[in-house]
């Protein structure tokens, strides 16, 4: 009896979800030629056509249409069997660190399609700088790391592009005549960077005027109505509000945060959990 080739059913049900040939090849990272020649060979199996033009774009056909609730169906078995014979196998301890700006926006999601893949993993959490994250990432301290620092002596891809702008107390009293007293970190920060370096290209006057350890301590500075910070627009909450052009405020660059895996990693499961996320976790570019 003829057999359905899964790898063949997986590239068909991808073109279905990402509703073209190209879509599909990028994905599954290969050559639009190769993704037809799996559909082909498909085709040859069933005896049937799956795809017909419709104008520039391709519909699925009768039969294709019919086999692809059988392809779901096949593919879900086989990843949940997938799953559970590796759950036993995929376990241990994973040490993940993250800037204190992503703790409640990039990271639980990048923490639930871990889980979701590897349910036997367990976390080891560090909230931090960035700077120094990515020390302890060189020093082997850490399996994997979110940061906003440009480090490619490391492999790592894109998760968000975040917008940085100027945060203040929903209350305070902004004065463009007087200098911009500065809420910032006490240590490296390139956000600090980031607001000095405008204000001054801007040739506005400002003050360092509270420091703090960490961001709960620049936050509350903020709702004090203390000063101003450059922060990414996530902090952005009901007790603050932004400051832009029209209060004599310059522009402010994007940031890009990446998660890096650690160089040299020999546990699979590291580098198993780095090309998952890698693949199903690029919330933009």
């Amino acid at each position: 009896m003829e057999t359905l080739e899964l790898d063949l059913l997986r590239t068909f049900s991808t073109i279905v979800s990402k509703g073209s040939f190209a879509a599909a090849a990028v994905q599954m990272g290969r050559s639009q030629a190769a993704i037809t020649q799996q559909v082909q060979r498909l085709e040859d199996r069933v005896g049937y056509p799956l795809f017909e033009k419709q104008g520039r774009q391709k519909r699925l056909t009768e039969h294709g249409q019919r086999l692809l609730g059988y392809a779901q169906q096949l593919l879900a078995i086989h990843d949940e069997a997938w799953r559970s014979l590796q759950q036993h196998a995929l376990q241990g301890l994973i040490r993940i660190g993250a800037p204190h700006d992503t703790a409640d926006t990039m990271l639980p999601p990048v923490l639930q399609e871990i889980t979701l893949g590897f349910p036997g993993v367990q976390f080891e959490l560090h909230i931090g700088r960035s700077p120094f994250l990515m020390e302890s990432l060189k020093a082997g301290e850490m399996d994997i790391v979110i940061s906003n620092r440009d480090d490619p002596s490391f492999e790592s891809f894109v998760l968000r592009s975040s917008p940085t702008v100027w945060l203040c107390g929903a209350n305070y009293g902004h004065d463009p005549a007087k200098p911009i007293p500065l809420v910032m970190a006490d240590g490296p920060s390139i956000f600090r960077r980031i607001a000095c370096d405008a204000l001054d290209a801007a040739g506005i006057e400002w003050l360092p005027r509270h420091t703090s350890t960490s961001l709960a301590g620049i936050r509350s500075a903020l709702r004090a109505g203390l000063g101003v910070t450059a922060r990414g627009v996530e902090q952005l909450d009901p007790g603050l509000r932004v400051l832009g052009a029209g209060d004599g405020m310059p522009a402010l660059p994007d940031l890009v945060y990446r998660l890096y895996v650690r160089s040299h990693v020999v546990n699979p499961v590291i580098r198993q959990i780095f090309q998952r996320l890698r693949t199903r976790m690029t919330f933009a570019r």
